[in-house]
């Protein structure tokens, strides 16, 4: 155990029991048991409770109440594992680009992580919903870069008038679709705490007004946005189920993402919207 952090517990909840070398082959293996342990999602902004990024909060949240979290939550608890082992990181924030209109700009609202090893810079991110990595990739441009999933590249692009790069995914044989913009000026937890206010408090934010979940496992990846439950194979075929009630969905949380809610957090943060989450689907 660091003087900050309790990798001990911090191992146990992700299930690793490899060698805590600062290494590649470790990154590799640590980014992998994470991000298919620990579940996104963003309950504690639907029940209207603050988003506490500090360290202390987060290792209580998700280490001791085997919580998940959104991104400035598990990519802040990474990062801050691969410090105490004593690994370089840099943080950084990206402008998301996922499904959104080509001429509409985004907020910075997304945090990564940018790993130095001997082998290079490798972009670690076990935070972005549905479509989280399993495993860092090296920041190379232009190159079709493996995970454990979907392949990744790096493309040079303007990111408000600085250079900066375009992550993508590979969805199918050629297509490629953007993940998120960013540029490799470091950030703080001042950046941090400013745009985590943001994404959990604004009514525009999406994680106020839909919930969203993910974690894949070493064969598929599992969502659920609102009452859609999806589960699609490394090829990408997957089947949909529309679940019908609060206590459908918190079953589904609980079998799939293990995430187990009281009645009272149901009440919290899955009734009041549900009504809304099925009027929406219906249309």
């Amino acid at each position: 155990m660091s003087d900050l952090i309790d990798l001990d517990a911090y191992f146990r909840r992700i299930g690793y029991t490899g060698s805590r070398a600062p290494t590649l082959e470790t990154l590799r293996a640590l980014h992998f048991a994470h991000s298919t342990s620990v579940p996104f999602e963003n309950l504690t902004v639907l029940a209207g409770a603050p988003v506490l990024i500090d360290l202390p909060s987060l290792q209580k949240k998700i280490v001791e109440g085997n919580r998940g979290g959104y991104c400035f939550e598990v990519n802040g608890l990474f990062a801050s594992v691969l410090r105490a082992m004593g690994f370089n990181v840099t943080t950084l924030i990206g402008r998301v680009r996922w499904k959104a209109p080509d001429d509409v700009l985004t907020n910075r609202s997304h945090m990564m992580s940018l790993v130095d090893l001997p082998e290079g810079q490798f972009l670690a991110d076990i935070g972005f919903g549905g479509i989280t990595m399993t495993g860092p990739v090296p920041f190379l441009l232009n190159e079709e870069l493996p995970t454990p999933h979907e392949p990744r590249r790096f493309l040079a692009c303007d990111v408000s008038g600085s250079a900066g790069f375009e992550l993508q995914a590979k969805l199918g044989p050629d297509i490629w679709a953007p993940i998120y913009r960013f540029t490799l000026e470091p950030n703080g937890p001042v950046d941090y705490e400013q745009a985590n206010w943001f994404t959990s408090t604004h009514p525009t934010s999406i994680f106020k007004q839909f919930l969203i979940v993910g974690r894949p496992t070493p064969t598929e990846r599992k969502t659920l946005f609102n009452t859609l439950f999806t589960i699609r194979d490394l090829a990408g075929k997957g089947e949909t189920r529309v679940l019908k009630s609060v206590d459908e969905i918190a079953d589904v949380l609980a079998e799939h993402f293990d995430l187990r809610l009281s009645k009272a957090d149901k009440a919290e943060m899955l009734e009041p919207y549900f009504k809304g989450w099925q009027a929406m689907e219906a249309h």
